[in-house]
């Protein structure tokens, strides 16, 4: 429901980036310059991916880091041919369920997954919550294969922002905020992120302010990170001091959970959709479910002559996307002994040769696990949130076991005369993602919308999956139409909280300009150009 607070008047728009040189598309325009930075300096596109994704872990830290996991597409525009990268977490080895026991006296959360409650929340809070991280083994592996710069240089504008410090503005007041009393149970989040320990920290209302706060050890990481390069994460002394720390905290992951982590290189799922095809990532991502989801909507509903989304293609859409969701949560899972091939942020890059990189990296909720390693000053991920927490589904709690993931990075491209537009979007949001991923296909795809017209165009969000969301600034028929036909909901988009997912996307037009384009009200995301 709209708050009553918010002023209905109030519109807020964010133009596409246009260029031939290159994008970089981020939830942080800082980061999205660094990675732009890279594009102008000879760059690939996966070189100034992995400068975006280390410029990301310290710039909102709360959403993603090393210490998370995540997925990728990559477009390699020589050989015409799209590359699935899975770095999504995993179980440690010696987990042991019995560690994770149900709490009957609590009402299940429905803050991201329907799961009965464990006690002391243990599997989204503390130590054992953290599951093995998988982001610098995703990085790595795309640039180890795609990568021209050197990884030192990649990895030492990161150093720079974490040497800086967190800047606290209004925004990143509130998100500390939102978060302050768990973060006070964690004596490094409480020194990090708190006054005092315990009290939020606060920028000023009617003055300017260059508040910032001291990132601690992460800076030191990150300089050992570029030198000793990606291996020290999982093998060298990063290996040891993170390990150490969780081990001491008394958690599961230890040193041989990190050194024997692996990336899944992976042949992308080819989804066709209308005249498109779209490449996602398979297994335990969302790519599977939105292709469930494309496939109930292109036998449900056809494109006619309108401009802009009518009220058939959001029912369709509502109804594709709860039937879609009813069989993910029952039905995926990562079995033991099978090769399943598996709050967040998300970012695009194109460069001026047409390769393209689409990534999502996550620590799973907002400040992932509320805990930070001492020893490296970074936020440890709480992926084993991931997990149902009842014994016997699909994707029950166990021991070296993928986590199911919610990202869904996809590329798609549709004919537009001799050439195609090209495209690459994504989003951040938990399970809100794939249904924003959803709503912007059927804007590019059905609509032959730009970048531009599909990123500020009224979605609707159907993750619940029992409940659907609908923006307010659709039509008053389309609203009520949808009221009567589902149990739905009406909100605007906003800032904070995110009724909707949180999108990031990049295009080459069939002229050749490439384009990038973030959530218009992200108040830190931009596209930023190269040249």
């Amino acid at each position: 429901m709209t708050s009553a607070n918010f002023s209905p008047s109030q519109r807020t728009t964010k133009p596409a980036t246009r260029s031939r040189r290159g994008v970089v598309a981020s939830q942080h325009w800082r980061a999205a310059a660094v990675g732009a930075e890279v594009l102008e300096a000879g760059g690939d596109a996966v070189d100034a991916a992995v400068a975006t994704s280390l410029a990301l872990g310290v710039l909102e830290p709360w959403m993603s880091g090393p210490a998370g996991g995540g997925a990728m597409m990559v477009w390699r525009q020589e050989e015409q041919r799209a590359y699935a990268i899975d770095y999504g977490m995993a179980s440690p080895a010696n987990l042991d369920p019995s560690a994770y026991p149900l709490d009957p006296d609590r009402p299940p959360s429905d803050k991201l997954f329907p799961w009965p409650v464990v006690k002391e929340d243990r599997n989204a809070l503390g130590p054992l919550a953290v599951a093995v991280p998988g982001t610098i083994a995703g990085i790595e592996t795309a640039h180890g294969r795609w990568g021209r710069m050197p990884w030192r240089d990649l990895a030492l504008p990161a150093v720079t922002l974490a040497r800086e410090g967190l800047a606290i503005d209004w925004y990143a007041a509130l998100v500390i905020a939102s978060c302050a009393r768990e973060l006070a149970a964690d004596p490094a989040s409480a020194a990090t992120f708190l006054e005092d320990g315990q009290w939020p920290m606060l920028a000023g209302w009617t003055a300017l302010s260059d508040k910032r706060v001291s990132l601690g050890r992460m800076a030191d990481t990150l300089e050992q990170l570029a030198h000793a390069g990606p291996r020290d994460f999982y093998e060298g002394d990063i290996a040891a001091a993170i390990a150490r720390d969780i081990q001491a905290a008394g958690g599961f992951l230890d040193t041989g959970d990190l050194a024997s982590y692996r990336v899944r290189e992976l042949d992308p799922l080819r989804i066709a959709y209308r005249d498109a095809t779209i490449w996602a990532v398979p297994g335990l991502t969302a790519g599977p479910t939105l292709a469930d989801t494309l496939a109930r909507l292109g036998a449900a509903w056809s494109p006619k002559d309108e401009e802009a989304p009518d009220t058939a293609f959001y029912a369709s859409l509502i109804a594709a996307l709860q039937g879609a969701y009813a069989r993910r949560l029952d039905s995926m899972g990562d079995e033991p002994g099978e090769e399943v091939p598996a709050c967040t942020t998300h970012f695009a890059v194109v460069d001026g040769a047409g390769n393209i990189v689409c990534q999502t990296q996550t620590l799973l909720e907002i400040f992932g696990a509320k805990l930070i390693g001492p020893s490296t000053g970074l936020l440890m991920n709480n992926g084993i949130l991931w997990f149902d927490t009842e014994p016997g589904k699909p994707n029950s709690i166990a021991p070296g076991k993928r986590c199911l993931m919610n990202v869904c990075p996809v590329i798609g491209e549709y004919p537009v005369g001799e050439t195609h537009r090209r495209f690459a979007v994504g989003a951040s949001g938990g399970r809100k993602i794939m249904p924003a991923v959803a709503n912007l296909l059927g804007f590019l795809i059905d609509y032959r919308m730009d970048l531009d017209s599909a990123f500020h165009t009224p979605r609707v969000d159907a993750s619940g999956p029992a409940v659907a969301v609908a923006d307010n600034s659709l039509p008053a028929d389309t609203r009520a139409a949808l009221a009567g036909a589902f149990d739905a909901v009406e909100t605007r988009r906003t800032m904070f909280p995110y009724a909707f997912a949180c999108p990031a996307g990049v295009m080459i037009d069939a002229e050749g300009i490439r384009w990038g384009a973030t959530e218009p009200l992200s108040p830190w995301g931009d596209a930023v150009a190269a040249g």
